[in-house]
């Protein structure tokens, strides 16, 4: 595949492509905002059901690990099946289970909920990228991406804020009652105006075994960095156990599918694309620079600048305007140039935004705080678009149900990676002394450090994605 093309001249997106691409997007803002107005409420959950939070981080564990199982399941789904009634399904059993999660009335039906709630979001996120890029084409790609971004973009920003005011003032049991008027305006356009999606291989045969182990690893993965995260450190057996586990699976599925060639729901033959292999490798560093301090930031303005929740959160939203401005450009910029140049000249800003970070404290300006933080948002806002719609370049439709599988789990990985190794840096940082306020900005100071390396080593795989020349 060559990496040097000429730019195509920009035609307008459609309407009607547009169209189909928003209300796709809008079934996909009920997980995003979701996942992170939970978190804001988990203190209040353990007091309303007397449990402690060692059982309580289920709702939020149980909800990932049902996503990351159903990833390949709707990978093959897609193939098979019309993606408007599978669109449809998933948005109607998240629906369901926001209501029963909020009705629940003990913490294990609390549970089973959520992680029917993460089942459905699993395929509604592998679907809104799958049937998106089905329906951009290979010249709209950029643009087409950079609008099913946007829930991503503002589910971070905004989704604390409206949890932290909904915890505030209302109740936790709100939190999921959020989604009803969201899910029935959702469902109800997708009844009206989603067209039929034609099934790119109706003679997909289920690879149940592919399935499971492309499921059960990426799970135990996941399960083994979270409980990284909560005992500080990797060296702990339940993480051993499980990311090893999860690595044996791994290497059987990788012989399983040499094996069945085309005929497994992630097929070997996809890496044989430069532009797949170095987005993949990419998602996943991505995961670890970008996802990782997304966790630190809003707890450095807790606990060093004595922000409240709702604080924190709104401190934050320059850094989601930033990413948002850089949207619609960083789309047409990845149509034009495609994504090398993109990522490159978007990691520097990312990393430009997030230096300060390794010397702001206390007593540091809000505005200069501010300021960063829009550079930063505007950085990170270019970096995982272009990869994504970069893994997709060359492939025919039944291939791009295939990658979806894989990027979509290399990003759950690498997300649940970046949040436990940052999250470990700072807590052995501060371990067995006395939490001063100098000596937590020091150890906030070295997960921001580690931050800036592993996206300097992010523009090793940048390298190798496409780049197109422009006509004179």
């Amino acid at each position: 595949m060559s990496k040097n093309k000429e730019a195509p001249e920009l035609e307008p997106i459609p309407k009607s492509i547009m169209n189909i691409a928003w209300i796709l997007v809008l079934g996909a803002v009920m997980p995003l905002l979701d996942s992170t107005m939970v978190n804001i409420a988990i203190k209040h959950l353990s007091i309303d059901f007397s449990i402690g939070l060692d059982l309580i981080q289920w709702v939020i564990t149980g909800y990932v690990l049902a996503m990351a199982i159903s990833v390949p399941l709707a990978g093959w789904a897609v193939q098979r099946f019309n993606g408007k009634w599978l669109m449809i399904g998933a948005n109607v059993l998240f629906l369901a289970a926001s209501i029963a999660s909020g009705l629940s009335w003990s913490i294990n039906s609390m549970i089973i909920f959520r992680i029917v709630q993460g089942f459905s979001a699993g395929f509604i996120m592998t679907l809104v990228t799958t049937l998106c890029v089905e329906i951009a084409g290979r010249e709209r790609m950029g643009r087409l991406m950079s609008t099913i971004g946007i829930p991503t973009v503002l589910g971070p920003i905004l989704g604390p804020v409206i949890g932290a005011v909904i915890v505030q003032f209302l109740s936790w049991r709100y939190i999921f009652f959020v989604n009803i008027p969201i899910g029935i305006l959702a469902i109800a356009l997708m009844i009206l105006k989603l067209p039929n999606f034609t099934p790119a291989n109706l003679k997909a045969k289920f690879d149940f075994i592919g399935i499971i182990l492309l499921g059960a690893s990426s799970s135990a993965l996941i399960y083994g960095i979270t409980k990284a995260a909560k005992n500080a450190t990797f060296n702990n057996s339940t993480t051993i156990g499980y990311v090893v586990a999860g690595v044996a699976m791994l290497a059987i599925y990788t012989i399983y599918a040499a094996i069945k060639k085309e005929q497994a729901i992630l097929p070997l033959h996809l890496f044989k694309s430069k532009n797949f292999s170095a987005v993949m490798v990419g998602l996943f560093l991505a995961g670890i620079a970008t996802n990782g301090p997304m966790l630190l930031l809003p707890l450095f303005f807790q606990n060093i600048k004595g922000f409240s929740v709702l604080s924190a959160g709104l401190i934050l939203i320059p850094q989601g305007i930033g990413m948002l401005v850089a949207r619609p450009l960083i789309g047409k910029l990845t149509d034009k140039l495609g994504a090398r140049n993109v990522v490159l000249v978007s990691l520097t800003l990312a990393i430009v935004g997030t230096i300060p970070f390794v010397f702001f404290n206390e007593a540091s300006s809000l505005i200069v705080v501010s300021v960063v933080l829009f550079v930063r948002g505007i950085g990170i806002g270019g970096i995982t678009l272009p990869m994504m719609t970069d893994a997709y370049t060359g492939m025919v439709n039944q291939e791009i149900a295939q990658a979806s599988v894989g990027t979509r789990i290399v990003q759950n990985i690498g997300g649940a990676f970046g949040s436990a190794v940052l999250a470990t840096v700072v807590s052995l940082s501060s371990q067995g002394k006395v939490p001063t306020i100098p000596l937590m900005t020091t150890a906030y100071h070295d997960g921001f450090r580690l931050a800036l390396v592993l996206s300097l080593v992010l523009l090793i795989p940048a390298m190798f994605l496409t780049n197109k020349k422009s006509k004179k």
